[in-house]
């Protein structure tokens, strides 16, 4: 994680050399919560509210344990339960200063096994996916054990070009009220 946040903070220095009017203050430490201590933390917030309080005080954050029901009844973010470990993944996010909040960059974990993933569908209430192929292989032990994660290209490029709007650095077809909304606001879309 730590190597991750520092590949873009280095590729964000290297990009401000060239151009200095679009390159963004990132922050290299990282933060590590889990999002029942960001409950903990900030009781009265929704989880997004949680999120932006966190990182506009910390700048970049691994927030660890999501999906998972918390001590308040509610899971923190959905997630689905039968891909990641709910004890053993994580996003990184930085504090997007252009937009004012939170920004997820990268999210990763453990994927399940056998006992995540029956513990899991239970707690999901998803038992009727224990017949589907993948599930009763991983159930029977018959698949390898894995990890995963991505990085999101365009919201990478978004934060590192201090971009409002994904259409910015992505093209795609927008509706009428986000093309309206962009032109009124100056943003351009792709």
């Amino acid at each position: 994680m730590k190597a991750i946040v520092g590949v873009i903070c280095d590729t964000n220095d290297l990009f401000r050399v060239d151009f200095p009017e679009v390159g963004r203050n990132l922050c290299r430490e990282v933060s590590v919560i889990t999002t029942e201590e960001l409950l903990q933390k900030y009781p009265g917030m929704s989880a997004k509210e949680r999120e932006n309080a966190y990182l506009k005080e910390h700048k970049t954050a691994l927030i660890m344990k999501i999906g998972g029901k918390l001590s308040n009844g509610e899971p923190h973010d959905g997630r689905a339960p039968d891909y990641d470990d709910w004890e053993l993944n994580g996003d990184i996010l930085f504090y997007n200063e252009v937009l004012g909040r939170a920004f997820e960059i990268s999210s990763m974990g453990i994927r399940v096994d056998e006992e995540s993933l029956a513990r899991q569908l239970k707690l999901a209430g998803c038992e009727d996916r224990r017949e589907l192929p993948f599930h009763k292989m991983l159930l029977a032990g018959e698949l390898p054990l894995t990890i995963g994660g991505g990085i999101g290209q365009s919201r990478l490029c978004m934060l590192l070009m201090g971009c409002a709007h994904i259409g910015e650095v992505q093209a795609s077809i927008w509706d009428k009220d986000t093309l309206e909304g962009c032109k009124a606001a100056g943003i351009r879309l792709l």
